[in-house]
């Protein structure tokens, strides 16, 4: 439909890409999944592979802005990602990077940058009812790695780009001591602690009584609820939304997570938790939205 107003959304993920083409009323026009490029650390492979989106996203409609966003620590006012150790990137200016690509394909358009976890938190929580816009709420994508995103009052709490970062923290005493958090409690974790080829697989081992899948995925639920209990006690989380791969598992995740956690908290109040609206097109979502939040405030990069 060309001539209409149209905005790419480009979700970087550590081993794909996942782009979606939208018009000015949310109607999705394209969807795309691409590899994300490998021995890659100045980012200039990853601005062309952009840059070919959006070439292609001019076949569906003239497009208005592009929104990116990334893992890793990500400063969204400089454009740089400060670290990305699963795309090897320290201090690059990503953002410039691929406006520059962009440019050089003759296409002129503003583009939003941010963080996959926080545009993915902007994403479920936009136009979800108003109580996931007050008070404080967690996303917490479990996936390949673990992060999260605070939303106060429905703005997404950037910390300078340090916010969130759950996974990266030590765990101090027991069993796993001195492993980060998402070694154990992520899908990654699960599916390399339990041999599976993915955390869907181990999952099925679960189901089926396997015990080393059993014992990796209930070191997965007690990890990540002591994350989860933390991050709720000192942010006063009323809800949790538990996106990732490892969310699609359902009961076999949910119901242990939500007793652990309540167990931790007992005296305390304890958040909801509920599995995510979007699943893994969150993050490409909340790109979708940066670029029209870029549009409305006339902001160009």
């Amino acid at each position: 439909m060309r001539g209409a107003r149209a905005v790419l959304g480009v979700d970087v993920g550590g081993t794909g890409i996942k782009a979606r083409l939208t018009d000015g009323d949310g109607l999705v026009l394209d969807e795309t999944r691409v590899p994300t490029p490998r021995d890659d650390p100045s980012a200039v492979a990853l601005a062309d592979v952009v840059a070919d989106l959006a070439a292609a996203a001019l076949d569906h409609a003239d497009l208005d802005a592009i929104g990116l966003v990334t893992p890793g620590v990500v400063d969204e006012r400089s454009g740089r990602v400060v670290l990305a150790v699963n795309l090897g990137w320290r201090d690059v200016p990503v953002r410039d990077r691929v406006a520059s690509a962009v440019t050089a394909r003759g296409i002129d358009v503003p583009i939003a940058f941010g963080h996959d976890v926080r545009a993915g938190a902007l994403a479920e929580t936009t136009g979800a009812g108003a109580g996931l816009t007050v008070g404080s709420v967690a996303f917490v994508p479990v996936g390949t790695g673990l992060a999260s995103a605070l939303v106060v009052d429905g703005s997404v709490v950037p910390g300078g780009g340090w916010a969130g970062e759950i996974g990266q923290v030590r765990i101090p005493s027991g069993p796993h001591a001195g492993r980060r958090v998402e070694e154990i409690a992520s899908a990654g974790g699960v599916a390399r602690r339990s041999g599976a080829a993915t955390a869907h697989e181990a999952m099925l081992r679960v189901r089926a009584g396997d015990p080393v899948a059993t014992a990796a995925w209930d070191d997965c639920v007690a990890v990540l609820a002591d994350a989860l209990v933390w991050t709720t006690a000192v942010a006063g989380c009323h809800t949790i939304i538990v996106g990732g791969g490892l969310a699609e598992s359902g009961a076999t995740l949910f119901d242990p997570l939500t007793a652990a956690v309540a167990e931790r908290l007992d005296g305390l109040r304890v958040p909801t938790l509920v599995p995510a609206r979007h699943g893994d097109a969150a993050g490409a979502i909340g790109a979708g939205l940066l670029a029209i939040r870029s549009l409305e405030a006339g902001v160009r990069v």
